[in-house]
């Protein structure tokens, strides 16, 4: 099960910046189904506080694999990276029902970069051995 979030106010759609987001809806889904898991609400004063807020919404997207979003800035980026979640920035609104159903097809059928490495990762990669076995051992 991948987790993945999504900057919203509404919870039904993608509007929101990341840094500046009121919260995430965030969900757990298999390439079969997607369901809600966690709300994260930012209170008003949060979304205020330039200086302090890009760690409170990096640490609460512990566990997840991506981060959807209309705009991050380059150190929201950095910090995202760094604790291994992938932002995904869009051009324009999305329906979050819209990008999980393009999500199942990703984990079902492979080919998305983030979304390959993110099952990789979670699967630890039981194929690594394998491969370092056939590159055999010079002396």
């Amino acid at each position: 099960m991948l987790k993945v979030a999504f900057a919203s106010n509404d919870r039904s759609t993608v509007n929101q910046h990341f840094g500046a987001a009121e919260g995430f809806a965030v969900y757990s889904l298999d390439g079969e189904r997607a369901r809600l898991v966690e709300i994260v609400e930012f209170p008003p004063a949060a979304r205020e506080d330039n200086e302090g807020r890009l760690p409170a919404r990096v640490a609460s997207l512990a566990g997840c694999a991506a981060v959807y979003c209309l705009a991050a800035g380059a150190s929201a980026v950095k910090q995202l990276l760094a604790v291994g979640v992938q932002p995904i920035r869009l051009d324009d609104e999305a329906a979050i029902d819209v990008l999980l159903q393009q999500l199942s097809r990703a984990i079902c059928s492979g080919g998305t970069a983030w979304v390959d490495k993110a099952i990789r990762r979670q699967a630890g990669d039981s194929t690594r051995f394998d491969r370092m076995l056939d590159e055999g051992w010079d002396e």
